[in-house]
């Protein structure tokens, strides 16, 4: 398939601009991206030690041959999954653009390019959906060319630490057992933020917030707050969030990962190949179909969530007052 333009560029930083609202946990990881060349990677290597006790011995035991302590190691994994979106204009509707239907009432035309528009509209659904992806997605791993892969989200790595509401609503007692539990499973509360939707927010606010007398101003809106054990916890809002959940996420750990794109220059017929050289976010322009031209936006994208017990969940919350 020929190329028709040089915009073959990497577009994921675009990608993080575009979505900074509609996935705000995806840019807020963004800094720790990370490149993989194999579709199944690792996340973390989780190993367990026993239980504190006062474990002593007599000089004479110790003095004696001991039995060696085997600490079994296991592997937490994830893997990528192909996002495509085609864009396509024809060539009348990229000449035509200085009018507008509707209410005419001298603004300016919002759409001077039919096709940018097309790619900029892409690209805020591939990170719309991406951000579902990391905070929902359910894992299906390799099979054939035939199977569609699908990266794991927090919803299904978060394990070892949850908390089950059981339909009440979001309460302190919920949010420090939930601390409790990922303190004694090692967390290490280095970045920790809470991912809530709309509702959740604002149960948060009533629950922490407090509203000095103010003869013009009332009402609060918790951007962080305290935990014992915790510390500090920042407050993150994601329209891709379960209605019904809350995530304690460790941040320094997370990471968006993408097998980069091996894509055909123009003019050349070897793709470019390396990592080094191939791209996160694709824009491939394709061969006109008669009077159209376009091409589709391609990314192979996954979520590396580091070890999963450094996270949490309040799942089952009540979704309305």
């Amino acid at each position: 398939m020929a190329t028709t333009d040089s915009d073959t560029v990497n577009y994921r930083g675009v990608l993080y601009l575009y979505g900074k609202h509609k996935a705000p946990f995806l840019s807020a990881i963004s800094g720790r991206t990370r490149r993989v060349n194999s579709w199944t990677f690792a996340c973390a290597s989780p190993w367990t030690i026993s239980a504190a006790s006062q474990d002593t011995q007599s000089e004479d035991t110790a003095a004696a041959a001991g039995t060696p302590t085997d600490v079994a190691t296991g592997q937490d994994y994830n893997i990528c999954q192909i996002m495509k979106y085609d864009v396509k204009t024809t060539y009348k509707k990229q000449s035509v653009y200085d009018q507008a239907s509707g209410l005419n009432n001298g603004e300016p035309i919002q759409v001077l390019d039919a096709l940018g528009f097309q790619k900029k509209a892409g690209l805020l659904q591939m990170a719309s959906n991406m951000e579902y992806s990391v905070l929902q997605g359910s894992y299906t791993g390799e099979g054939t060319s035939a199977t569609n892969t699908k990266t794991r989200g927090l919803k299904n790595a978060i394990t070892t630490n949850t908390v089950a509401a059981g339909g009440l609503k979001l309460s302190k007692d919920m949010i420090e057992e939930l601390v409790r539990e990922m303190i004694d499973s090692g967390a290490p509360f280095d970045n920790i933020v809470m991912v809530a939707n709309a509702f959740q927010m604002q149960m948060l606010s009533d629950i922490y917030g407090y509203a000095p007398m103010d003869r013009s101003v009332g009402g609060v809106a918790i951007e962080q707050f305290l935990v014992p054990g915790a510390g500090v916890i920042r407050v993150l809002f994601s329209p891709q969030m379960p209605t019904d959940e809350i995530y304690l996420a460790e941040q320094s750990v997370c990471a968006p990962v993408f097998v980069p794109v091996s894509y055909v220059p123009d003019g050349n017929i070897e793709p470019v190949a390396s990592n080094a050289e191939g791209v996160d976010v694709l824009y491939q322009a394709v061969a006109p179909s008669a009077a159209a031209r376009g091409g589709f936006l391609y990314s192979q994208f996954g979520l590396d969530y580091g070890p999963e017990e450094y996270h949490g969940s309040v799942a089952g919350l009540a979704t309305s007052k």
